[in-house]
């Protein structure tokens, strides 16, 4: 029998639903690649244990931080310092990487972590010949902005000296990070377009099948739901003042929606005949089959969802902290996969109503008119197959 691979993801967020659905996703597609491959997950979700993980993924958890609205960072859920906090996570990244020892270690969106948290892992991998790849979602922000926070963030020298490869998980029509950030040109020899990462509907039914309405939905989604009340208002709002909408709709709050916000929202959405509304689904991608469109803010999984299922979208995009929903929502409509929607901050109930009523008539996405635009999974298969399928004598030279 080969001896085994071993894969190290790290995705160092702690709010929202992005990060850790990604890896996930690009886990389980490679566990069932490489038979002998195990896959540990390094997160700093405090939901990540909602999910199911398929056999040879697991993951460790490290203590979560959440970003003020000033920028500074402090502990989730333990009353202690910020800097004890991170110097933890940092030792737990440390120690876990030495002792699993990666072929490929994959790290996602933030090339140090938080704080440089990541940098002595970096170091220490590198040394032992690990395979060191930076994954980045198709989108990251405004240029200029990006750049700021690189150069802030000192990132540069661990894109040049210790990261071999860089995966942007999308493709240049939508951002081309090599043209629109000049910085990024001499990095150009390590940075691959992988396309957007399919998604399928899973094997076990939605965790709230039994809630779920009887007919075909609109499917209204926020993530993770920390930055989507503005959406979900402005939709029951439409629902509110023209009950004649022929389409019911299924609204998914996410798990980390401001709790007297979602419970208003709960409490408006039972007064309506065709609302219906659930918190969070673990089983999110079971939701999309019976759905007529899908309404959303337009992240990058909630995106790849509606390209694999093919499901006409109206996106509504944030614009802060960050410009990365508008870009891509912008760049998408352009392609004629999305339709965009702006939030002015007025909101119209009448605006919204009558994209809902049209919807469902709305042409669906066409992902197979962009050669490569869901080939994101199997792009990483074939990039990773050297590091994760070697020849059994060099496997076992690493391990």
């Amino acid at each position: 029998m080969d001896s085994p691979a071993r894969l190290l993801i790290f995705s160092h967020d702690s709010f929202g639903l992005g990060h850790l659905r990604r890896c996930r996703a690009i886990a389980h597609h490679l566990v069932e690649q490489f038979p002998h491959l195990s896959v540990l997950i390094l997160s700093g979700s405090p939901i990540i244990g909602s999910f199911d993980f398929k056999s040879r993924v697991d993951f460790v958890r490290v203590p979560g931080v959440i970003k003020l609205r000033n920028g500074d960072y402090t502990p989730l859920q333990l009353h202690i310092d910020i800097e004890q906090t991170l110097d933890i996570r940092a030792s737990i990244i440390q120690h876990t990487a030495d002792i699993f020892d990666p072929h490929l270690f994959l790290v996602d969106k933030e090339p140090l972590g938080l704080r440089g948290e990541v940098l002595d892992t970096l170091t220490l991998l590198k040394e032992r010949g690990t395979r060191l790849v930076l994954g980045l979602r198709d989108v990251m922000d405004e240029p200029r902005s990006l750049l700021h926070e690189w150069r802030r963030k000192n990132v540069w020298p661990a894109l040049h000296d210790l990261y071999d490869e860089i995966w942007v998980y999308g493709l240049p029509q939508i951002f081309d990070p090599l043209t629109e950030l000049p910085s990024m040109l001499p990095l150009a020899r390590k940075t691959v377009f992988t396309g957007y990462l399919r998604r399928s509907a899973p094997t076990a039914p939605p965790q709230n099948e039994h809630e779920l309405p009887a007919e075909p939905y609109i499917l209204v989604t926020t993530g993770g739901g920390g930055d989507g009340e503005d959406l979900i208002d402005w939709v029951l709002s439409a629902y509110e003042a023209d009950p004649g909408i022929p389409y019911p709709a299924l609204l998914v709050f996410g798990p980390f929606m401001n709790l007297e916000r979602r419970l208003a929202f709960q409490d408006r959405a039972a007064r309506l005949d065709k609302v219906h509304a659930i918190t969070f689904d673990a089983r999110f991608e079971g939701l999309l089959p019976r759905a007529l469109g899908v309404v959303a803010m337009g992240g990058y999984n909630t995106f790849c969802e509606i390209l694999s299922f093919g499901k006409p979208a109206l996106i509504v995009p944030r614009t802060a902290p960050r410009q990365e929903q508008f870009l891509r929502a912008a760049r998408a409509e352009r392609l004629g996969l999305v339709r965009m929607l702006a939030d002015d901050g007025a909101r119209s109930p009448g605006e919204m109503a009558e994209q809902l009523r049209a919807l469902p008539s709305w042409p669906a996405p066409n992902a197979a008119a962009i050669p490569g635009l869901l080939g994101g999974l199997d792009r990483i298969s074939a990039l990773s197959r050297r590091w994760l399928e070697p020849a059994p004598a060099v496997l076992t030279a690493h391990g």
